[in-house]
């Protein structure tokens, strides 16, 4: 079973930054796709970011040019990097992994990010 393990979330304020992390149990060079996610209180999970298999990426409207993913495939790590947070950024964030064959989702058990106003 894989295993996705996120750290990183805590308390900022307003204009700081983070970097939040995605350890996963197998080589992430598995995955077709790997992503954050996030759902704040009383809303939907939507999509943050995700990065593909071959380096491409991918951002909600809402952090482009403040946050920015990436891989570490020696750590089978997956980041996030946030900079300029907003307190709209407060949310529990997920990492997410996927498989095409089997088609497979996997998640982590998240980590809340909480930006002060």
């Amino acid at each position: 079973q894989v295993q996705l393990v996120e750290s990183g979330g805590t308390l900022v304020q307003t204009g700081g930054s983070l970097r939040l992390s995605c350890a996963a149990s197998e080589s992430i060079s598995s995955f077709i796709r790997m992503g954050w996610f996030r759902q704040a209180p009383g809303k939907q999970r939507e999509l943050v970011a995700r990065i593909f298999v071959a380096g491409t990426t991918d951002y909600a409207d809402s952090v482009k040019g403040r946050f920015t993913i990436s891989r570490d495939g020696i750590r089978n790590t997956v980041y996030l990097q946030m900079n300029s947070l907003k307190p709209e950024d407060t949310a529990v964030y997920y990492c997410n992994a996927d498989r095409l064959n089997p088609g497979v989702s996997y998640w982590g058990q998240g980590t809340q990010v909480t930006v002060s106003s």
